[in-house]
Formats: structure tokens, C-alpha cells, sequence
């Protein structure tokens, strides 16, 4: 089992950055795959951004350009940089973990953009 907490949201303006944070428990975090995900209401997740083990990195087109996914192995973390936010950002946002056939999700964490 492993366990995945995000932190990092809250309320920023639009034009603003937030940095999301994801820790996952595991001896072996550098082989993950994780992803970060958002899910708006009433809506299903939807994939914002992953970064695979071995170094390849995606993004929705919405956030390219924007976001930026990063990790750091010797912390058993994955960020996601957020820049240049706007009003259709706003969404919960879950962190994903997926490795040798299983998959864990973190309690997500509310990112709120507003003035």
C-alpha cells in the first residue's frame, strides 16, 4: 500500500502561482509513475500532467505551457508549478500513483482561482 498526501492549494488570483506538492510513502519513489489530475464539478478527473519513471513528461494542452511537473526522488515528492492561473483552473486537484499494475490516489487538494 502506498500513501499519497498532496498539499499546497487554496485561493490565489488570476495571474497567480501556486505550487502543488504530492508525497507518497515507498522505498522505491524513483520508479513511479505519477501523475497529477483535476476534477471539476459534477465532471470526472482528468488528466493535467504526468511525469513517468525514466523521465518522460505529458500535459493537457489546457496547462501547457503554464504547469510544470517536477519530482524530487531523494524526497519522495512530485510538485506541480502552476503560473499565469485563471478562473477555469479552479478544480480540485489529486495526485496519482501508479506502479506494477496498481494505482493510488491522495485526497486532493482545492485550488481555488478568484478575485
Amino acid at each position: 500500500q502506498v500513501q499519497v498526501v498532496e498539499s499546497g492549494g487554496g485561493l490565489v488570483q488570476p495571474g497567480g502561482s501556486l505550487r502543488l506538492s504530492c508525497g507518497a510513502s515507498g522505498r522505491i519513489f524513483s520508479a513511479y509513475n505519477m501523475g497529477w489530475y483535476r476534477q471539476f464539478p459534477g465532471k470526472q478527473r482528468e488528466l493535467v500532467a504526468m511525469d513517468i519513471a525514466g523521465g518522460r513528461r505529458d500535459y493537457a494542452d489546457s496547462v501547457r505551457g503554464r504547469f510544470t511537473i517536477s519530482r524530487d526522488n531523494t524526497k519522495n515528492t512530485v510538485y506541480l508549478q502552476m503560473n499565469d492561473l485563471k478562473p477555469g483552473d479552479t478544480a480540485v486537484y489529486f495526485c496519482r500513483v501508479y506502479f506494477r499494475g496498481y494505482e493510488y490516489w491522495g485526497q486532493g487538494t482545492q485550488v481555488t482561482v478568484s478575485s
